[in-house]
């Protein structure tokens, strides 16, 4: 029997917000899976589509060890944030050979509100040793130490905040915003000794 295949025009969609990509190559020659947090349709994304579309298209991709490179620039909780139950379903539908080859998570740009989110609740939803892979990057200058800069596309957009936080450092913390947004100011460390949510928890 032939693999259910998601609607050909959300399959298109899902292709055109850039969500997802599968491109290069991290210092360890480790696949490298890249989603842009901002780019996530939250209100108008449904979880069993989302769950199909990786099902066909990302995790047979994913059949060797790889890493996770997730950009967390501009997200905002009313716009790009699923909420706790579509991500504790869809990490439970990832495949546990995939799991196994997942070997660590970069969460690039976290915010305040992502650190207390994570504290809380990522233990809960990240089971299986995943949580403990989870690694904050608060600049690119960071991210660079693991992965090669030129086997990754970073968006414009990325590259815009992450120069306004070496002048206005005090965002990292959450205490000021370069624009109104709810869910989007980063916050943490990473580099020599890279924070894990235990730190904080």
């Amino acid at each position: 029997m032939a693999e259910e295949q998601p609607p050909p025009d959300q399959i298109k969609l899902i292709h055109k917000l850039n969500l997802f990509k599968i491109k290069g190559r991290d210092k360890h020659n480790r696949k490298i899976l890249r989603i842009i947090g901002k780019n996530f349709p939250a209100k108008s994304l449904t979880v069993d589509l989302l769950k199909k579309y990786l099902e066909v298209k990302i995790f047979p991709k994913l059949e060797r060890p790889f890493v996770v490179v997730y950009v967390h620039t501009d997200v905002q909780k009313s716009e790009n944030f699923p909420g706790i139950s579509v991500l504790r379903s869809v990490y439970d539908a990832i495949p546990m050979t995939v799991k196994q080859y997942l070997e660590a998570v970069y969460f690039v740009h976290p915010d305040l509100q992502s650190r207390i989110f994570l504290a809380t609740f990522g233990r809960l939803i990240f089971t299986g040793g995943l949580y403990a892979k989870l690694r904050f990057v608060s600049r690119l200058a960071y991210l660079w130490e693991h992965v090669k800069r030129n086997e990754i596309e970073i968006p414009e957009f990325v590259y815009d905040h992450d120069e306004d936080l070496e002048y206005r450092p005090m965002m990292d913390y959450g205490i000021e915003s370069d624009h109104a947004r709810v869910y989007g100011a980063p916050a943490v460390d990473s580099s020599v000794a890279t924070y894990s949510m235990r730190c904080i928890s």
